[in-house]
C-alpha cells in the first residue's frame, strides 16, 4: 500500500495553517508512513517533531477501560456491579442501577457535564468554574451528579464523558491508588508506553505540543491564534487528557492484541462491539467500531477532540494497519483521518 501522495497533501495543509500534528501508519513492525507537520508552539514558534507528546482528549478513555478490565481479570471488579456500591454517590441523581458496564459503554443514561450530542460546549463549563479548581476526579461531580438522567440505565445509548470519571473514582476506591498513578503503572508501563504521562499545562514539560486554535472574524477569516489554557482543566482525568506520542499509541494497540494487558477473555471483550449507537456505529469499552454490511469490523478506533486538540487512533483489521493522527488544533484533524480512511478503503 502506497501513501506517497499523503506527505504532499499534509505538507500543503500545514503550509496553509490547516493542520499541525503527527501522522503515523504502521503494519506490524513496518512503518508505512510517518511525518510531523506545522508547529508544536505558535508563540515561539517551535516546529513539530514525531517525538512530540499530545493531549489525547477522549483517547484517555481507552486507558481507563483497560485498567477497569484488568481489575476484572484480577477478580477485584465485576462489570455488572452498581457504581453506587463502589463509590459514595449519596445525595446525587446517579441511579443505583447504573453499573460499571453501563458507564464504560455509554449506556448509563446519566447526564453529562456538557452534552456534546446536544451541541453543548465543553469549553463553556469553565466560564463560571475556574479550570484550576478541577484537578481530581471528585472535583467533576458538582457539574453532573445532580442533573436528571437522560434515560434509565441500559435503555439507550448516549456518549457520556463523565461516566468514565465515575469509573476513575471506582479504580481509586478499589486500588487505593490515585487514578493517574494507577494508569502510569498498570497501563503505560505494561504496554511499553515509555513516553506517555499526564502533564499539568501549568508546568514545563519537554516535548509537549501546545494546543492552539484560530481566532476567526465575523466572516470566518483567521485573524490570529489563541491557546487553550482556559478551555478545560489543566491536567488529565479518567475521561480525557493523557499525553502520548504517536508511537506509544501504536504500542498500546499492539499490546492489547498481543494479550499483554488483558486475559484472552477480556481482550476479546475489549475488541468486540457492545452496543449499537447508529446505523454503522457501535460502542465497545471505550473503542468505537465501524462495521461492514456483513457485520465484519472495518475499523475500530477512538478519537478525541477539544479546543486545541484533535486526534484519532485506529486499526483496520483487513489491511492490518494501525493509524494514529495527533493534532494540537481542533480544526483540521478530522479531514486528515477521513483522507487516510479513503486511501485505505481504496487500497483494500
Amino acid at each position: 500500500m502506497s501513501f506517497t501522495e499523503l506527505d504532499a497533501w499534509l505538507s500543503a495543509r500545514a503550509a496553509a495553517d490547516d493542520f499541525s500534528g503527527v501522522v503515523l501508519i504502521r503494519r506490524g513492525e513496518r512503518t508505512e508512513f510517518s511525518g510531523a507537520y506545522g508547529w508544536a508552539s505558535r508563540r515561539w514558534p517551535v516546529p513539530m517533531t514525531e517525538a512530540m507528546r499530545f493531549d489525547t482528549a477522549s483517547i484517555t478513555k481507552l486507558f481507563t477501560s483497560v485498567a477497569a478490565l484488568r481489575l476484572v481479570d484480577q477478580g477485584k471488579l465485576d462489570l455488572d456491579t452498581p457504581i453506587t456500591e463502589i463509590v459514595d454517590l449519596a445525595g446525587t441523581t446517579i441511579s443505583p442501577e447504573v453499573t460499571v458496564r453501563h458507564l464504560l459503554t455509554h449506556s448509563s443514561g446519566i447526564a453529562d457535564d456538557a452534552d456534546e450530542e446536544a451541541g453543548e460546549s465543553y469549553e463553556a463549563l469553565w466560564v463560571d468554574t475556574p479550570v484550576y479548581s478541577v484537578t481530581e476526579a471528585r472535583d467533576y461531580l458538582p457539574q453532573f451528579a445532580h442533573k436528571p438522567p437522560n434515560f434509565p440505565p441500559g435503555a439507550g445509548v448516549r456518549y457520556c464523558n463523565v461516566g468514565f470519571i465515575l469509573v476513575g473514582l471506582a479504580l481509586e476506591k478499589l486500588t487505593g491508588i490515585p487514578y493517574r498513578d494507577h494508569i502510569r503503572a498498570d497501563v503505560f508501563a505494561r504496554a511499553g508506553m515509555t513516553s506517555s504521562d499526564f502533564y499539568d499545562r501549568r508546568e514545563a514539560a519537554p516535548d509537549v505540543a501546545e494546543g492552539w486554535d484560530p481566532v476567526l472574524d465575523a466572516d470566518g477569516r483567521r485573524t490570529g491564534w489563541t491557546q487553550n489554557i482556559f478551555s478545560y482543566p489543566p491536567i488529565g482525568s479518567a475521561s480525557d487528557g493523557a499525553h502520548v506520542t504517536a508511537a506509544d499509541l501504536v504500542r498500546f494497540l499492539r499490546a492489547i492484541r498481543a494479550g499483554e494487558l488483558l486475559s484472552p477473555e477480556r481482550t476479546e471483550l475489549f475488541l468486540t462491539p457492545q452496543v449499537r449507537h447508529e446505523t454503522d456505529g457501535w460502542y465497545g469499552f471505550g473503542l468505537e467500531f465501524t462495521l461492514e454490511p456483513d457485520d465484519s469490523v472495518w475499523a475500530y478506533s477512538k478519537g478525541g477532540g477539544n479546543t486545541g486538540v484533535s486526534n484519532m487512533v485506529r486499526h483496520y483489521p483487513a489491511a492490518g494497519l494501525d493509524v494514529v493522527m495527533l493534532s494540537n488544533a481542533e480544526r483540521g484533524g478530522l479531514a486528515v483521518t477521513q483522507k487516510i480512511d479513503r486511501l485505505v478503503r481504496a487500497a483494500v
